[in-house]
């Protein structure tokens, strides 16, 4: 799958959710149409444990915009 756009670098493919140092297999992507730009995307790694738990989090917010495995934001690392 090939992005067009740039998510935010990438460090580690840890997941985001607190206290977890699984590897992660998904890559959330978001952003805060009050604080980012239509193209922006932060974000969010998930472990298939805290997928449902991240996802829900930022769609109640009206944030999430995609779901793509973790191994596609690898060339986003730095």
């Amino acid at each position: 799958m090939s992005l067009l756009f740039t998510p935010d670098p990438v460090d580690e493919m840890i997941c985001s959710a607190k206290g977890c140092r699984a590897e992660a297999t998904h890559g959330l992507l978001w952003n805060n149409p009050k604080l980012h730009t239509t193209e922006r995307r932060k974000v969010w790694l998930a472990c298939d444990d805290h997928l449902e738990h991240l996802s829900q989090f930022l769609d109640t917010r009206g944030f999430l915009r995609s779901v793509v495995p973790a191994d596609s934001l690898e060339g986003a690392a730095t």
